[in-house]
């Protein structure tokens, strides 16, 4: 890629601060960026990397104050880190390509329907009365259980396991290692024993949404878990039975959700976090990182700790327990002065 700033700029919608004929050949970290790369800054937090980076152009949104800033080009734009995603695609490689086709060697039981163009890769298997919509891509070593239904333009990675039963909608990409469909984590305990419980639910994900790598989904004990549309999750992510989880909701890595928990739309759920089970969490709300939900969350609530409370107080106690050997020294020393004037009172 050579294009000027000037270039860049109109392919984005966005105005140039500085000198716009300047010729940009690469992207890169605000960090890591040399002469004729292109950069970005999407958080404040990070404006002083500005006066160290050596790009030639950094991508900023129009609330920065970039008055104070010298010798420096920039592209303003609505979003500054999609943007740069779509400048990324210019020089990024082609996508690997998934031509439609079935291969020789992948199973294919009786009763499978399948979609047009679909690919099917070497041992991939779609098990009995399984339904694959048109424009799907499985990829090796997938398993699709038996009347499972997947609908068009799905993108399923190596090594997905998607169990019985299984309803997928359009457009969800499915990442490496990731199960579907699993059972609930049921028993109950006769005489020290563990009886497992029957799960015989499924789980429902609707279009567009993306599920990571090694992302474990439980099917529900009686009827539904439901992944909502345009949701998003991470890897290494654990939801349980009967979970249902709103649209365009961000769950990070490493998040725990026990079992019939309801997530409103629009929530982030931060790496780490966990949710104990039979909560609900309104819309818009905001699960700070490593956060432990207890407790109902509102509407546009933000917790963090454990057990989760308000942020801003949450932030106090953290603040406040950094003080505390300071605390535990000065208690130390009141006690000594109050003994000491204890000894002299009964001496008089």
């Amino acid at each position: 890629m050579e294009k000027t700033i000037k270039d860049l700029a109109d392919y984005l919608g966005g105005k140039v601060i500085g000198d716009d004929s300047l010729i940009i050949s690469g992207v890169s970290g605000i960090k890591e960026a040399g002469k004729g790369d292109i950069a970005f800054l999407a958080n404040n937090r990070y404006a002083s990397l500005l006066n160290e980076t050596e790009a030639s152009a950094i991508l900023i949104d129009s609330e920065f104050d970039f008055k104070n800033i010298e010798g420096k080009n920039f592209i303003i734009v609505d979003d500054p880190s999609f943007s740069f995603a779509k400048i990324v695609k210019l020089v990024a490689p082609p996508p690997v390509e998934h031509k439609p086709g079935i291969s020789e060697k992948c199973y294919i039981a009786d009763g499978v329907k399948l979609g047009k163009d679909v690919h099917i890769a070497p041992f991939a298997v779609i098990d009995k009365n399984a339904w694959i919509g048109s424009g799907t891509v499985i990829c090796a070593c997938t398993y699709i259980g038996q009347e499972t239904k997947i609908g068009d333009d799905c993108l399923l990675y190596p090594n997905v396991s998607v169990r019985e039963r299984i309803e997928i909608g359009s457009r969800v990409i499915i990442h490496s290692g990731a199960v579907v469909g699993s059972d609930g984590f049921g028993f109950s305990t006769i005489r020290g024993i563990h009886k497992k419980i029957p799960q015989i639910g499924t789980v429902f994900v609707e279009d567009d949404v993306e599920i990571g790598a090694n992302v474990t989904i439980d099917r529900a004990r009686f009827g539904k878990t439901v992944i909502s549309k345009g949701t998003k999750i991470d890897n290494l992510v654990q939801i349980a039975h009967n979970v249902n989880i709103g649209e365009n909701t961000i769950i990070c890595a490493q998040t725990g959700i026990a079992g019939s928990t309801s997530i409103g739309s629009n929530v982030i759920l931060a790496g780490q976090s966990g949710v104990t089970g039979h909560v609900n969490i309104a819309d818009n709300a905001v699960i700070a990182g490593r956060a432990g939900v207890i407790r109902n969350i509102d509407k546009g609530e933000t917790v963090s700790g454990f057990p989760a409370i308000s942020h801003s107080r949450s932030k106090r106690i953290q603040i406040a327990m950094q003080k505390l050997p300071e605390l535990l020294k000065k208690v130390s020393e009141m006690e000594k002065k109050i003994k000491t004037l204890e000894k002299k009172r009964k001496k008089n």
